[in-house]
């Protein structure tokens, strides 16, 4: 009698980027072993008996490292083999505190000893959501409408992660994860014009007026962090190639139009995709 495949372990599968990695893996027939915080709070037990792991850590957290470095010795232990550490476009970008953090993490996966993957992916599209889904759509920003980004499909994101963890030749591999063209914010809002059939605004919001206003309920450090971020996307956006997650997909990544059509169906007007 033939035994059940091993699980992959998905570290943050309650998480936006989890649960599209733990699907993407589902698709493919792979049972998952979705992790969150109660479940890590015993690491080694966590990760026993799973073929592999990906590590995805919350969202600008204090110290990234440390969590990742205990994530790994427990790998160790565990006697788990591989793993696939999710990172961001850009890591090694002194001026934004949480993007070094992950570049100092990248060098913690690679000296691990285990056989390990990194991903860089460009921010979502997805981010974008919230703001096009309001009765009246608008792209509003505390950073530049005007600079290039790589922004990526989440979806694709997720594909790429099951790809690299269920076939050879990725061992030892970074991968920068950009959607299929650069474009900017106010291509993203021409795009949601055409899918929604109404007009929709690109704007730059004051930094200060975002500090006062959104960012006023956030824990300081992260407020810090994020305004250097989009200080930084002022002066350079985050122009991210797509040649990598084409190549890891086998197709063109998902453009910003044909994301909207999928993620907006349904909302006013929108056409059929």
């Amino acid at each position: 009698m033939t035994s059940a495949p091993a699980p992959v372990a998905v570290v943050g599968a309650s998480g936006k980027t989890g649960r599209h990695v733990a699907d993407a893996l589902d698709a493919r027939g792979v049972p998952v072993r979705r992790l969150g915080r109660a479940e890590l709070a015993d690491p080694v037990g966590a990760f026993t008996g799973t073929a592999a792991a990906y590590l995805i850590a919350p969202n600008l957290h204090p110290d990234e490292p440390s969590l990742v470095a205990g994530w790994l010795d427990a790998l160790r232990t565990a006697g788990v083999p591989r793993v696939a550490y999710h990172s961001v476009a850009w890591p090694y970008a002194p001026a934004m505190p949480h993007h070094l953090a992950k570049a100092v993490t990248e060098d913690l996966v690679r000296r691990s000893g285990l056989a390990w993957t990194v991903l860089q992916p460009c921010a979502y599209v997805q981010n974008l959501l919230p703001g096009l889904a309001g009765d009246t759509p608008e792209v509003r920003v505390p950073y530049s409408v005007s600079t290039p980004l790589g922004l990526v499909d989440l979806t694709d994101v997720g594909e790429a992660a099951a790809v690299v963890l269920t076939e050879d030749g990725h061992v030892g591999a970074t991968y920068e994860l950009g959607g299929p063209a650069l474009v900017t914010l106010a291509d993203v809002a021409a795009a949601a014009s055409e899918v929604l059939e109404v007009p929709v605004v690109a704007e730059r919001l004051d930094p200060d007026a975002w500090a006062d206003g959104l960012g006023a309920a956030m824990v300081p450090r992260e407020r810090d962090w994020l305004r250097a971020m989009f200080a930084f996307y002022d002066a350079y956006g985050l122009p991210a190639g797509g040649l990598p997650l084409r190549a890891l997909l086998g197709r063109t990544p998902h453009d910003v139009a044909s994301v909207l059509r999928r993620e907006l169906r349904g909302l006013g007007s929108v056409r059929e995709a």
